[in-house]
């Protein structure tokens, strides 16, 4: 199934599971629906099981969003106590559609339990008390982690076949494009590694001599983890440079943020440290697993990172945020990278890297070597330094269901392959009306109204139509679809090009105390540079607020 076909299917509003293989866009392809949802003024509850998943999407655990926290079972006085508490029944109560990423790293149990609390709460006896649910992940990644000996698969409860899924299977390949690499990392999956198969990984087995020096190494356990990247830092001359995170909102959500987030909370570098950035550039300069080296500090002390390519990057910190029904709860700040010389495999999904040193000797979980591997994108990238015979394998009940999922994909494709396109459209309607969005033709909405579009694409001139009409920057993210940050990319753009003037955006700045507050700090500064105004005012304005009110400086 292709990405367009299975966001078709969620469109309608049935519960789906969305899977596929690593790089197969299941991440691009959600974003579109949350994209699409937020178009017609619907904000989804975007959860995950794991806090680095979260911090991906920028929602939170599973756990917080429905208050069962680190709860291995629950009672029914348990449910009724979490229910009571107002902050998460006015959450689940407000929902309209429920995503949860990483599902195969949720045990049954707390699938269970967040089902149990949504029912009780919504006094709706449905799964999840008849929410839309959305399903993102992929069986043959890590499995849950749990205290019990014995866990389940999400997919082993009751609550899963309640749900009635319609299964959309990605089959398309958008990481890895080498065909070798390919035929053996679809060996693994499908549990006919042979001595072929092996042996080409093997023969990307490199000796120390032989290893790249910016390349991040994966292991399995923590400890190999902490011991290389202090040991190569302290090889490097001088005294690190420290940058400490900036916070903002509760404390509990704040930790969250911080679990979750890859970059640490204590940032220390060096002149020649080999990095990784840890979050996409909204200017597409970097992405989350681009590889770099410290090559110097700019004015104001913040790093210059020479990339692969040659390019250098200015850094300046970024936010991680928590959001919920399209209101930023919490945020930490802190520039987007992390020491790269070693991380776990548990850390690295869902990232995409252009070479990796990879230990599997110790691997000790089903699908550990091949969450490894399937992070790089060409066999070439591989530099294999250990392997053992654990790495190579994937759950066995795994292997049978994957064919169940396979085939109920085929089925759900081919049942709408025979609908026309006109009764597609129309519970796409029904949907968004039943869940209390405004429907918004798609072809219409493609063409800005009122804005000429002359010399300036059509992207920008959509942004500057909406930002017209919007009350406030949230507004116009909401109504573009897009993060804040890019909107305000947007906008910056459009200075560029003449498109914009004062009077355009005037109306979504901030209050004339706050914008004096940054006018002051940039002044003090003696130049337009984000990061010194943003320590300045000890983080309490978003680099989106700093950026517009710089916007209106020019």
């Amino acid at each position: 199934m292709t990405q367009g076909e299975a966001l078709t299917i969620l469109k309608t509003g049935a519960n789906v599971f969305l899977t596929g293989e690593p790089g197969s866009g299941k991440t691009h392809t959600i974003n579109a629906f949350i994209g699409w949802l937020r178009g017609t003024g619907i904000e989804p509850s975007v959860t995950a099981a794991t806090g680095i998943a979260a911090t991906h999407v920028s929602g939170m655990t599973l756990h917080s969003w429905s208050g069962i926290g680190i709860s291995e079972s629950l009672s029914k006085a348990d449910v009724d106590r979490i229910a009571t508490k107002e902050h998460i029944a006015r959450r689940i109560q407000k929902a309209k559609v429920l995503i949860i990423e990483e599902i195969s790293m949720l045990s049954a149990a707390t699938f269970e339990m967040a089902d149990a609390v949504c029912r009780e709460v919504r006094r709706i006896d449905k799964p999840f008390g008849g929410l839309t649910v959305i399903l993102v992940g992929d069986f043959f990644q890590l499995p849950p982690v749990s205290r019990s000996s014995e866990v389940l698969f999400a997919y082993q409860s009751p609550v899963w076949r309640e749900l009635s899924l319609i299964t959309c299977y990605l089959t398309e390949q958008h990481r890895q494009s080498d065909d070798e690499f390919l035929s053996v990392l679809s060996a693994i999956r499908s549990g006919n590694v042979e001595e072929l198969h092996y042996e080409e990984l093997m023969r990307r087995h490199t000796e120390p001599a032989g290893l790249p020096a910016d390349a991040p190494k994966l292991f399995s356990h923590n400890a190999d983890v902490d011991r290389i990247n202090a040991a190569e830092l302290t090889k490097l001359p001088g005294a690190p440079k420290k940058f400490s995170m900036h916070t903002k909102g509760k404390d509990s959500m704040i930790e969250g943020l911080k679990r979750g987030c890859l970059s640490p909370e204590l940032l220390e570098l060096k002149l020649g440290a080999a990095v990784m950035f840890t979050k996409n550039s909204p200017q597409g300069k970097f992405v989350n697993g681009t590889l770099g080296i410290v090559s110097g500090w700019d004015a104001s002390g913040m790093p210059i990172v020479e990339i692969k390519n040659g390019s250098k990057i200015m850094t300046e910190p970024m936010e991680w945020q928590l959001e919920e029904q399209g209101k930023v709860k919490a945020s930490i700040a802190q520039i987007p990278l992390r020491l790269a010389y070693a991380m776990t495999v548990h850390k690295s999904q869902g990232m995409s890297m252009d070479a990796a040193i990879i230990d599997l000797s110790k691997a000790f979980e089903y699908g550990q070597g091949y969450v490894a591997l399937s992070r790089v994108r060409q066999l070439s990238g591989v530099y294999l330094i250990g392997l053992n015979a654990r790495a190579l394998e994937v759950h066995p009940e795994i292997l049978e269901k994957d064919k169940d999922f396979r085939a109920a994909s085929d089925a759900a494709l081919d049942a709408f392959a025979d609908m026309p396109a006109a009764e597609v459209v129309e519970m796409h309607k029904k949907f968004i009306k039943v869940i209390g969005g405004a429907w918004v033709d798609e072809k219409v909405a493609k063409k800005p109204k009122g804005v000429a579009v002359k010399g300036m694409p059509g992207r920008l001139a959509e942004t500057l139509s909406a930002t017209r009409d919007a009350k406030t920057l949230a507004d116009l993210a909401k109504a573009r679809a897009l993060t804040v940050s890019t909107v305000v990319k947007h906008l910056e753009e459009l200075a560029e090009i003449g498109k914009l003037s004062r009077t355009d955006f005037a109306h979504l700045l901030p209050d004339l105390e706050v914008t004096g507050k940054i006018h002051e700090a940039f002044s003090a500064n003696g130049s337009d540079v984000l990061s010194p105004v943003f320590h300045a005012l000890n983080g309490r304005y978003s680099f989106e607020t700093i950026r517009l009110v710089r916007l209106a400086r020019d």
